[in-house]
């Protein structure tokens, strides 16, 4: 017993504590395992051009493949498209695309990019039944396939554990989507807006 008469604490409980602590606290991720990199090819700082790509395990997955319209300036201009260098350089390595809705500027370049590569389109039902409208205008349908996704599932799409977030938006059926890495989550919203009565009823 101490001076002031208090039971000193055993050691057993005193490394029970800490070990429920240790347990309850966050685990830190490792910084030096698998990289992950996200690069953005167009959609930064301007309306049009969006895609971006994923990058893990050496395998990229890109997210939509937009393009944008030319502004009153652009003088004999019809349409701007993402900077595909960095994706002919890295062919090899891409495994799909995934398209959040249905807008131009997230789809509209797909039917241009898919006349260099080849690779699947994952999207909700709307969203490829309107990016198939335009691939099909190309005579483009035999190089991808079109992989319908539901809202909330959440798949592996090689190396990338992929979740389908259902969102808001002026066309129907749009979806955010969150990339489960061994970094982190990367989540993307997409384009959205709040609406209390949407028309798809999501």
């Amino acid at each position: 017993m101490s001076r002031d008469g208090a039971k000193p604490k055993s050691k057993s409980k005193a490394k029970s504590k800490k070990s429920d602590a240790s347990e309850k606290a966050p685990k830190v991720r490792d910084s030096q395992g698998t990289p992950v990199s996200v690069t953005f090819l167009g959609g930064l700082g301007e309306i049009g051009r969006n895609c971006a790509c994923i990058e893990v395990e050496g395998k990229i997955l890109l997210l939509d493949c937009g393009l944008m319209f030319p502004d009153l300036d652009m003088l004999g201009i019809d349409l701007v498209l993402p900077d595909f260098t960095y994706l002919r350089e890295n062919a090899d390595r891409i495994i799909g695309c995934i398209a959040t809705h249905g807008h131009e500027d997230h789809t509209g370049g797909l039917s241009f990019l898919l006349r260099e590569l080849e690779f699947p389109i994952y999207g909700s039902a709307l969203t490829l039944g309107l990016a198939r409208n335009r691939i099909e205008e190309a005579g483009l349908l035999n190089r991808t396939e079109f992989i319908p996704i539901v809202d909330g599932e959440r798949r592996m799409i090689g190396p990338f554990d992929v979740e389908f977030i259902p969102v808001t938006h002026s066309v129907p059926h749009g979806i955010a989507t969150a990339f489960h890495t061994p970094q982190g989550v990367i989540l993307h919203t997409g384009d959205f807006k709040l609406d209390l009565t949407p028309v798809d009823g999501r």
